[in-house]
């Protein structure tokens, strides 16, 4: 279906519209859009070609505008971001002996589960992350206690050694201050994310559940419209609501003659909710998708990123993939070949950093180019035709439990 408007020279437009599902994050939209100003302005710069946001002009979600010229052609693409990070904010906001609570339930989710050292097969980066939060957390309190001790036998030897339990009275105070330094350590943002997916043991919690009912009538509505293409991003945990929220908008049914739908997830951590034993609903949509033809699915990752599967292919992992699986198309970033020796030695320890990685500008690009993706004159499908997948990609089914539904 091609519907690129012409333009006063008599060139065509082609015009897109992305719809971005960010992962486990609690902050505000609009940092999306810096973001992209910022990274889409150096990948201009480097890649020779334009690129220029504008305020959006239609309804929806908070977003904004693009305009490109690459290789001679003109593209119009409206990125709108499908916010939940209000209801990530509202996960986060417990108390100190709450968050250790969870810290023992997601713990027993996963050992009990057999699904942490089913992870461990696939790679030990992810699983790392898993684990650094309560390390800190347990940590942080070791040294609380500590502090608490010290100061108590500070107390009996000045006082009576009865009054030595007094010192008890700052361990909550220690924990107090290293959570207001989170920022620095995230062992409590991480704590929540990972509590959040294991919850409910890979169910989909309902308040989420419900949005991401509302995020699909929302890219149903752009099905309708006269478009190029309709490309829907999910980042890190966001790649597995989109894979849930496609599969039931495909079930449900497109439009006779839809625009070409793309489906591109970045940094995916599926394993991390796959492998519960109650994420049925994500395995049967892993394995609905996987066989459709109605969109073109690209996973990217790479295993620079700590934070994320690289290179696992998420159906063929989780041990669901269908006798007629056509998708995802599993490709690597390369950090190590797309950034160059200087610019790589800069971000390879910062690891959440290089988990947004895939948003942001490569000095030394390949074919991987999130603003191209976005905001430049191919579909998804058309980007990618006849590219093989990575041949490092790991698809043996290692997962337990494989029941769909």
């Amino acid at each position: 279906m091609t519907t690129a408007k012409a333009t006063e020279d008599g060139n065509t437009t082609f015009r897109r519209r992305v719809f971005y599902i960010p992962g486990y994050d609690p902050i505000p939209p609009r940092r999306y859009r810096e973001l992209y100003r910022k990274e889409g302005s150096a990948q201009a710069k480097i890649s020779g070609y334009t690129l220029d946001l504008a305020p959006k002009k239609i309804a929806g979600p908070y977003g904004w505008r693009v305009r490109s010229r690459i290789g001679g052609r003109q593209t119009e693409a409206d990125i709108e971001v499908l916010v939940w990070s209000d209801i990530v904010r509202d996960s986060m906001s417990n108390s100190i002996p709450a968050t250790y609570m969870q810290m023992l339930r997601t713990a027993w989710a996963y050992i009990v589960s057999g699904a942490l050292f089913r992870l461990m097969k696939l790679r030990k980066g992810p699983v790392i992350a898993a684990l650094y939060p309560i390390a800190f957390l347990i940590g942080q309190l070791l040294c609380a206690l500590l502090i608490g001790w010290g100061l108590g036998t500070l107390i009996a030897a000045v006082t009576q050694p009865a009054l030595g339990l007094l010192g008890l009275i700052a361990v909550p105070f220690v924990l107090r201050w290293f959570k207001a330094r989170d920022n620095k350590v995230f062992a409590y943002y991480l704590m929540h994310d990972y509590a959040y997916s294991a919850q409910l043991n890979g169910a989909t919690p309902p308040g989420l559940a419900t949005r991401m009912f509302d995020f699909g009538k929302i890219i149903r509505q752009a099905l309708d419209q006269d478009l190029d293409e309709v490309l829907v991003v999910g980042h890190s945990s966001g790649a597995h609501l989109g894979v849930s929220i496609l599969a039931d908008l495909i079930r449900d049914g497109l439009p006779a003659t839809h625009p070409p739908l793309g489906f591109l997830s970045l940094g995916q951590v599926v394993p991390m909710v796959s492998f519960l034993p109650r994420a049925d609903k994500l395995r049967g949509d892993l394995a609905y998708l996987s066989a459709s033809d109605a969109l073109a699915w690209v996973d990217v990752t790479a295993p620079g990123d700590g934070c994320a599967f690289a290179l696992c292919d998420p159906v063929a992992v989780s041990g669901v993939a269908p006798a007629g699986k056509r998708w995802p198309l599993v490709l690597s970033a390369a950090f190590t070949q797309t950034l160059s020796p200087e610019r790589w030695a800069e971000l390879r320890w910062r690891f959440f950093r290089l988990h947004f990685q895939y948003l942001c500008a490569f000095d030394r690009p390949r074919d991987y180019d999130y603003f191209q993706i976005t905001a430049g004159p191919l579909t998804l499908a058309d980007r990618y035709a006849g590219r093989p997948p990575s041949k490092s990609r790991i698809e043996r089914a290692v997962n337990r439990f494989n029941a769909v539904v």
